[in-house]
């Protein structure tokens, strides 16, 4: 049977935008309809920055009434609406305050494909968050139907006056560009092998199929694999002199209006609080170095991100913490991301030693990491 592939790729226009998202459409039409499907023959539909939510809700209607394999890829940024604060895909007007007029919903992107059967659609993403979006990845998963597939990245906010590539979906493009498809989940571990420090601490969507139950027998179960980074939450115009009571809401608004250091005493200020209640080493208290190292991933200084997230790492090793734990792996990937944004050369180096012993015992899960580490450090000193 025929199948059909959508290519989507959008991103505001101007200064909103985070990610340059079309500049992957080039990569994936000189792929063979029929590889991207994974089919003997198949119907390629593109859209490249498109305009109106409408319009795209058209298409997705259209491609997901066809009977074959439907695979979607799909290159762009997250936002939330500022009303119900929900996950939509940015398109070309898009600003802040306006996704919810601007922007596609999430939301029906799962409606669309909730009733097409089990194992017939698969989505790949290449997704980059705003701030606000990936403070609510911290409690939320992007929900893309029980149905569907999913395989893919969601990144963090690039830095300050640059605009991301979507590098995930280029490797997935060059990949199948060889001729052949492998199995979706081994497509997707290729890419992100090839990706290497690019990916460190982003957020990993892994979604296989849902199993077709037997007649009679039980519903099947769909499981959602999802290594989420820690993220940054929100804040008002003046600081209140005591805490606030809300402080994820406070610090989020703090770093929206770019008040980065009202955001990180608020939070130190909790991180000593949990400290001294709780034990340095305590989740409570772990949870506010997690999130003083992603403000300082936002406020642009990656020194002292990568020293946090590496301090984080250290701390649960020494609690007793597996070295193949979700937390910890999750700390030392977030430190190799922020090493890797590093461009003072006696900075790398010092941080890049000590990210090497911890890469020692924390290989990760993406093959490389550790050679990663050791061939930049090699490079400095054949630098002198």
């Amino acid at each position: 049977m025929p199948g059909t592939v959508l290519l989507l790729a959008a991103s505001p226009v101007g200064k909103s935008c985070l990610v340059d998202a079309a500049s992957v459409l080039p990569v994936l039409a000189a792929v063979p309809p029929a590889v991207l499907s994974g089919t003997d023959t198949a119907n390629v539909v593109e859209l490249a920055d498109p305009l109106e939510p409408q319009a795209v809700l058209t298409r997705l209607r259209a491609v997901a009434a066809t009977p074959g394999p439907l695979t979607v890829f799909v290159a762009g940024q997250l936002a939330l609406d500022r009303r119900q604060h929900l996950p939509h895909l940015a398109l070309a007007r898009t600003t802040p305050a306006t996704v919810r007029y601007t922007a596609l919903p999430w939301q029906w992107i799962r409606e669309e494909f909730r009733l097409r059967s089990p194992g017939s659609t698969t989505l790949f993403l290449d997704l980059h968050a705003d701030a606000e979006s990936w403070a609510w990845l911290r409690t939320h998963t992007l929900d893309s139907g029980r149905n569907t597939a999913v395989f893919g990245r969601i990144a963090p906010p690039p830095s300050r006056r640059r605009v991301a590539a979507p590098a995930y979906m280029k490797t997935i493009a060059t990949i199948l560009r060889s001729g052949w498809r492998p199995p979706e989940e081994q497509l997707h571990q290729q890419a992100f092998g090839r990706l290497g420090s690019d990916a460190y601490g982003d957020v990993v969507l892994t979604v296989p199929s849902a199993p077709v139950a037997a007649p009679g027998g039980p519903a099947p179960r769909v499981v959602a694999a999802q290594r989420v980074a820690p993220v940054v939450p929100a804040v008002p115009a003046q600081p209140p002199r005591q805490q606030p009571v809300d402080p994820h809401s406070y610090i989020t608004a703090a770093v929206q209006a770019g008040r980065h250091q009202d955001a990180e005493s608020v939070a130190a200020a909790h991180e000593e609080a949990a400290a001294r209640g709780h034990g340095p080493a305590s989740e409570q208290a772990l949870h506010w170095s997690e999130v003083r190292a992603d403000l300082a991933m936002f406020a642009g200084d990656p020194v002292r991100s990568c020293r946090i997230w590496l301090t984080v790492a250290e701390a649960r090793l020494t609690a007793g913490q597996a070295v193949d734990s979700g937390p910890v792996e999750t700390a030392v990937d977030r430190a190799h991301h922020q090493w890797s944004q590093v461009r003072d050369v006696d900075q790398v180096r010092q941080l890049g030693i000590v990210l090497a012993g911890l890469r020692m015992r924390v290989p990760g899960r993406r093959q490389g990491a550790l050679e990663n580490v050791r061939t930049q450090l090699q490079k400095l000193q054949m630098q002198g």
